[in-house]
């Protein structure tokens, strides 16, 4: 009984420290693709203001009938 506790107690501070890698890795991942998620929809809100800037002149100029 003594040896596998022994054992354990040698796996711990590796299983431990994989826990830690891996929790640090997964909120690493999930802040990034929030954060591209975000960049993406402001960058698609930017440019559909520049594509109306564009097209409100030319509605402008247009000759009325």
């Amino acid at each position: 009984m003594d040896d596998i506790l022994a054992g354990l107690g040698a796996l711990a501070p590796t299983v431990l420290v994989g826990l830690v890698f891996w929790l640090v890795m997964f909120v690493i991942l999930r802040a990034d693709k929030h954060e591209r998620r975000a960049f993406s929809k402001i960058e698609a809100e930017e440019r559909a203001k520049l594509v109306a800037a564009q097209d409100a002149p030319a509605a402008a100029q247009a000759p009325r009938s």
